[in-house]
């Protein structure tokens, strides 16, 4: 839990607000004298999205008020949002694309000027991310503004944070080993497929010509390990064969790429007679 005195929740930005909220006049736009650092986004991880299930991976980050501004108010005379994008600039990757803020809580940070802050982005990819060439390295940036006590719009910046994130594609495997039981020494086909996130058909869709490791763990044991390497076929289909010795779970894994995500497999388990 933070100690720090929770000085105010920003409310979701997600979809149409956030592009809103990140795109006020360019005649505005002009230096905040906010400072923010210490942005991490999903503690440092890999993003990996599905096709359907929203993700909201968490995101920290510190920030210092200029003079006449305090964290705790009068409201509203500040916000920062922190955003990802993989646009050419900072500015036109706001307006294009990114994935934005959900909410975030802010705690004073041993000043009335500093602030710890602790949110969350949110990603539906069915909105959000609409190429496969989304499954790469995203910026991190900064949308800072300042408020007059009428409320109306002071100054505002963006800002380019250090660091980036990895955001790719989540991928599935199955297994299956027959014929179940099998005589001790007889050939087990062991079988299964490759799947991973496809964000334009909005479906699971084979992923071909990857290296796909076949593990076994015996059936008193609680350690798998590798027997074989298997590359998916065009459809990211999986099949092998092994001498069947001992009873036993079958299962595939997966190491992931630069684009997609790691996967494992439910073990099979497989009765030797």
């Amino acid at each position: 839990m933070n100690p720090g005195r929770r000085i105010g929740t920003v409310a979701a930005l997600a979809g149409a607000l956030a592009l809103t909220a990140l795109t006020a006049p360019q005649a505005q736009a002009a230096s905040t004298g906010v400072t923010v650092s210490n942005v991490v986004v999903n503690k440092g991880l890999p993003i990996v999205v599905g096709t359907s299930e929203v993700k909201e991976p968490p995101v920290t980050f510190d920030l210092t008020l200029p003079t006449g501004y305090t964290v705790e108010g009068p409201e509203p005379s500040w916000d920062a949002h922190p955003f990802l994008y993989h646009g050419t600039t900072v500015t036109a990757g706001a307006d294009s694309g990114g994935i934005y803020i959900g909410s975030y809580t802010c705690f004073e940070a041993g000043s009335t000027h500093k602030a710890h802050c602790e949110g969350e982005l949110y990603i539906e990819p069915r909105y959000r991310l609409d190429s496969n060439g989304d499954a790469t390295t995203w910026k991190i940036g900064l949308s800072i503004r300042l408020f007059k006590t009428s409320g109306s719009l002071k100054a505002e910046e963006y800002k380019t944070a250090p660091g980036s994130v990895a955001v790719k594609r989540w991928a599935k495997l199955t297994a299956n080993a027959a014929p179940e039981p099998v005589a001790k020494g007889k050939t087990l086909t062991v079988t299964g497929g490759l799947t991973r996130a496809d964000w334009v058909k909005h479906k699971y869709t084979g992923f071909a010509g990857q290296s796909v490791k076949l593990q076994f763990r015996p059936k008193d044991s609680s350690t798998y390990s590798t027997v074989k390497t298997v590359t998916s076929s065009s459809t990211g289909a999986l099949k092998t064969t092994v001498t069947a010795n001992a009873d036993g779970y079958w299962r595939w894994v997966f190491g992931g790429t630069s684009t997609t995500g790691s996967a494992t497999a439910a073990g099979d388990f497989v009765d030797v007679t």
